[in-house]
């Protein structure tokens, strides 16, 4: 009896299939090559007919990708200016509700600046001025320092009144012709001016120094009520100046002393308006006729 055949280890139908598949594959390979060469030896043009074929076949399958890749960058630019469009908006939203609160913040001051201009008018009576008179000269240098108005008693120029350019206070009148008036400037030896610095509120005197200047002093001693730069006005006190009229600002500190350059120079200005005195004391006042 004869011994039984053993199979190879590994062998199968499947694995012989796939290698006679391999070999017509390879085979057919080959001869599609050597075809090709034969066509492109014998047949230029044919070949380059199928090559075009060839390149067409392939611009079609690049075309649709191409597409579809477009496409996915599109719907991700898509998505992206969504979600950015959604959170400009939001931000657009918190911005326009901060300009209403803050359009409703400016009427509410707007409206209780009114109602306290009101309030001031019916507390204050301002005065107006009286007239408006050319400066035809002023005392450039020493210790006294005066202005010469081109109006006088005749238009009810007295001594006293205050005189005021577009840049702020020039003096007072010292004195009245009936034509003209001398005016006293603040850079005079004898001018004292009650201020106020708009900063802070300190109240304060300025005094002329006869050289162009004006020296103030802090009503109340001690620390450093002043800054280079701020801004004195007239405080009211003593009724003779109007209140909140520029004097001068401040150039030197000096501890609780300051020296301030006066804002209007009578050299430069054409015209000055003149106005009463502020409140001026019972006596000055008119009497009134008896009924």
């Amino acid at each position: 009896m004869a011994a039984p055949r053993h199979r190879r280890r590994g062998f199968s139908r499947r694995v012989q299939y796939g290698l006679f598949a391999g070999y017509v594959i390879a085979i057919s390979g080959i001869l599609l090559g050597a075809a090709l060469l034969l066509v492109a030896r014998l047949d230029p043009r044919a070949f380059g007919t199928l090559r075009g074929v060839v390149v067409d076949a392939g611009a079609l399958f690049t075309g649709i990708g191409r597409v579809g890749v477009e496409g996915l960058h599109g719907a991700g630019d898509s998505i992206s200016a969504y979600v950015a469009a959604g959170s400009q908006n939001e931000a657009l939203k918190r911005e326009l509700a901060r300009e209403r609160r803050a359009v409703i913040a400016a009427k509410v001051i707007a409206a209780e600046n009114i109602r306290l201009k009101k309030l001031a008018r019916l507390a204050e009576h301002l005065p107006a001025p009286i007239l408006s008179a050319r400066l035809i000269g002023s005392t450039p240098t020493g210790q006294r320092r005066f202005a010469t108005l081109s109006a006088g008693t005749s238009e009810g120029v007295r001594p006293g009144m205050t005189v005021r350019s577009a840049e702020g206070l020039v003096g007072r009148v010292y004195e009245s012709g009936i034509f003209a008036s001398r005016v006293l400037l603040l850079t005079d030896g004898e001018t004292a001016v009650p201020v106020k610095i708009t900063r802070s509120g300190q109240a304060a005197l300025a005094t002329g120094q006869g050289d162009g200047t004006m020296e103030v002093r802090a009503l109340i001693a001690g620390g450093s009520p002043f800054r280079r730069g701020d801004l004195v006005v007239t405080s009211g006190t003593g009724g003779v100046y109007t209140p909140n009229t520029p004097v001068a600002v401040v150039t030197t500190v000096r501890g609780d002393r300051a020296v301030a350059r006066p804002l209007a120079d009578p050299a430069r200005a054409d015209f000055a308006a003149v106005f009463p005195i502020f409140q001026a004391p019972v006596a000055d006042l008119p009497s009134q006729p008896k009924p």
